[in-house]
């Protein structure tokens, strides 16, 4: 019988695909600078600097709980939160790139309204996986263990959808102006800092 450890790992390893998306919020570098639209990126880096810590964070709890001796109760609740938070840090991703308004590039304004719609899509879908988080029997091992497993396909469904419309907010010059702010280059380090526990 599969006990919740290894689902649990697969859960982690389903999540480490989620740090993608963060990632896709910074590009590459350029110099010509556009100073509308580096005030531009500097509003959605910093903006995204905190959540990008949030979801690193939410990461890292999940990766945490998967030692050989964790409780069904923990896992759940470890699980539950981090998905709370990651889909609070999605929301106020997609709040922050709403309240930046459209860029000033071609498109911009079509992007944005992407990016936003697919930020709060994602922000859903973790919201939906905290609720089946909840609602999994923790009384009994195996059934726990069973609802964990599709939790994490879900998850990988997920973390293997979704960022196109970032990536096509953050193409070209966008991408140039984000990559100049260091709010945004620390959030790429928070995002994809290696999880440490195997």
């Amino acid at each position: 019988m599969e006990g919740t450890n290894p689902v649990n790992k697969k859960l982690a390893a389903a999540l480490s695909g989620g740090a993608v998306l963060v990632l896709a919020l910074t590009g590459c570098s350029g110099d010509d600078s556009n100073e509308k639209l580096d005030a531009w990126a500097k509003e959605v880096c910093d903006g995204v600097q905190p959540q990008a810590k949030k979801i690193a964070d939410a990461n890292a709890a999940i990766q945490k709980q998967t030692s050989d001796n964790s409780k069904p109760e923990d896992v759940q609740k470890t699980d539950s939160q981090a998905f709370k938070d990651m889909s609070e840090a999605y929301k106020a991703i997609g709040a922050t790139v709403d309240k930046a308004g459209a860029p000033d590039v071609e498109n911009g304004e079509q992007k944005q309204q992407d990016a936003v719609k697919e930020l709060n899509g994602i922000s859903s879908s973790y919201a939906s996986l905290q609720k089946q988080v909840d609602e999994l029997e923790t009384k009994d091992q195996a059934r726990f263990a069973e609802g964990l497993k599709e939790i994490a396909t879900e998850l990988e469904k997920l973390s293997k959808s979704g960022n196109d419309a970032l990536k096509a907010l953050e193409e070209g010059e966008v991408g140039q102006a984000m990559n100049r702010q260091e709010s945004c280059k620390s959030a790429t380090a928070s995002a994809s800092a290696p999880a440490t526990q195997s």
